[in-house]
């Protein structure tokens, strides 16, 4: 039986922003990024500011129900686990059956969005959907719940190209298969700070799955996303001069966060997971100046 905390509406109303993580936009700006890659890309940079705001709306919406989704799910585990053990349905601000209210209302003010864009982009908001909706449960599954946290970040991908009246094409997977190993990279840094609170109550992950190679295997990762991103500039024409630039410093940064977390010392790979902001904002640099050069 839940143990629900006696709240004002304010409290209350407070405890929904962060469920939502509105106060770390770190989420958002991950799926954010590759999004403007794939917007600017689709439409060689001449986007209409209509469907920029919408994309916009989109990513904030969508990164926030599945924050609340992933909340629901996890509302047994949390606290237990000192990083998670703070949030609200972990502490007893709100119910669970709020969370998914949440989730859903979220969702529903993302579908109101759809009105604006084409009908292909409404029918590819599905796999959108099913995927934020079944992440915050493959980690008692499977030991790859990263890798459809990846498939669910990179899916505005191909939306952002129908949203600009584009077909899904080489580029585009080439993008969202760069985006989903970077993605992994990082979700398992973020999986490291956690990694021995999961071994105690049986959540999995690919920090656990990789073991004693993690590093290794993220810096693999991590060169694997700088080939299929760099193919998709390539065969666009926008690699040089911008965009290889751009991918000679993230290749950097890359390294930056090798040697720096080669210990595993949990603050410094969380330090590593959010340092990965920048990364998808050079990357985007390099494609806006490249198509407006």
């Amino acid at each position: 039986m839940e143990t629900v905390q006696h709240t004002t509406w304010r409290q209350r109303l407070e405890a929904y922003y962060y469920l939502c993580r509105f106060d770390k936009p770190i989420g958002t700006e991950l799926v954010f990024w590759p999004t403007m890659w794939a917007l600017w890309i689709a439409s060689k940079g001449t986007l209409d500011l209509k469907i920029l705001l919408v994309m916009i709306l989109g990513v904030i919406f969508m990164r926030a129900a599945g924050c609340a989704i992933n909340d629901f799910a996890d509302r047994k585990v949390d606290a237990h686990v000192e990083r998670t053990k703070t949030r609200p349905l972990a502490t007893g601000k709100i119910r669970a059956r709020e969370a998914v209210f949440v989730f859903f209302a979220l969702v529903f003010a993302s579908a109101c969005l759809l009105f604006f864009l084409p009908i292909e982009t409404f029918y590819w908001s599905f796999g959108a959907l099913f995927l934020a909706f079944i992440y915050p449960f493959m980690k008692r599954y499977t030991n790859l719940p990263q890798v459809f946290l990846g498939a669910a970040f990179s899916w505005s991908i191909p939306m952002a190209y129908t949203a600009v009246g584009q077909t899904p094409d080489l580029t585009c997977w080439l993008l969202y298969f760069g985006n989903l190993a970077w993605t992994v990279a990082y979700d398992t840094q973020y999986a490291i700070t956690d990694r021995e609170y999961d071994l105690k109550i049986g959540v999995k992950s690919t920090a656990i799955l990789f073991g004693r190679y993690d590093i290794q295997i993220i810096a693999l990762l991590q060169i694997l996303s700088l080939l299929l991103i760099g193919s998709a500039l390539y065969i666009e024409n926008i690699l040089i001069p911008f965009g290889i630039l751009s991918l000679i410093v993230v290749a950097a940064d890359f390294i930056y966060q090798t040697f720096k977390t080669k210990d595993r010392e949990p603050q410094i790979c969380f330090w590593a997971f959010r340092h990965n902001r920048w990364v998808g904002m050079i990357i985007f640099l390099g494609i806006f100046l490249q198509l407006t050069s």
